[in-house]
């Protein structure tokens, strides 16, 4: 059986369809914006909006934060893929986390959730853990496993909630509400076949 299904350009894991997740902040604590090897991935129409909102963001940051974008720039060329990112402080957390009772979050959401910008974070970061990745003629749209978020797949599981589910927001903010009811229409199906 295929572990993948295709909605027109888009080429689908089914583990979207079929692994559960709902993020867990008080038991992650943030923490896939403090580990990894490199920034979030950024779209090129993203660019932009990082260097219009710096200014707006500045009160949310933290001082090293703000001199760190002043040196590297509100996004770096990641050396490994060389694609846009979100630049690192001192290679660990991303320059735009905050930090709140221990649990590291988006100063950019932040700023957003309090009307201050109207961009309300990086899609990728919105999307997670779902990653995208374009090639030549398809965009490949899968769940990323990650150690870190033991209790995400925990909590999803205890509610049932499929990552494509999860994420249903994003989704559609990322390919539009067509293709959501695609993805919808798709799991319906998969889960009738296989019992579910």
């Amino acid at each position: 059986m295929s572990s993948m299904l295709q909605i027109d350009e888009k080429v689908i894991g089914l583990p979207l369809l079929q692994e559960k997740f709902v993020c867990d902040l008080d038991k992650c604590l943030g923490a896939c914006c403090v580990q990894g090897d490199a920034g979030a991935p950024l779209l090129p129409e993203e660019l932009p909006v990082l260097e219009s909102i710096f200014s707006v963001l500045k009160p949310y940051l933290r001082p090293e934060s703000i001199d760190s974008i002043r040196s590297q720039g509100t996004h770096v060329i990641d050396e490994n893929d060389s694609e846009p990112v979100t630049p690192l402080l001192n290679e660990k957390e991303c320059v735009y986390a905050i930090f709140e009772n221990g649990i590291a979050r988006c100063a950019i959401e932040k700023a957003w959730s309090e009307g201050k910008i109207s961009f309300r974070k990086p899609v990728s970061c919105h999307l997670y853990p779902i990653r995208i990745k374009e090639y030549e003629n398809f965009t490949a749209v899968n769940y990323d496993r990650w150690p870190v978020c033991r209790p995400a797949i925990a909590r999803g599981e205890k509610l049932n909630v499929p990552v494509y589910v999860f994420c249903r927001e994003s989704v559609m903010r990322r390919f539009g509400s067509d293709f959501y009811r695609q993805l919808e229409v798709a799991a319906e199906t998969f889960a009738a076949c296989n019992g579910g």
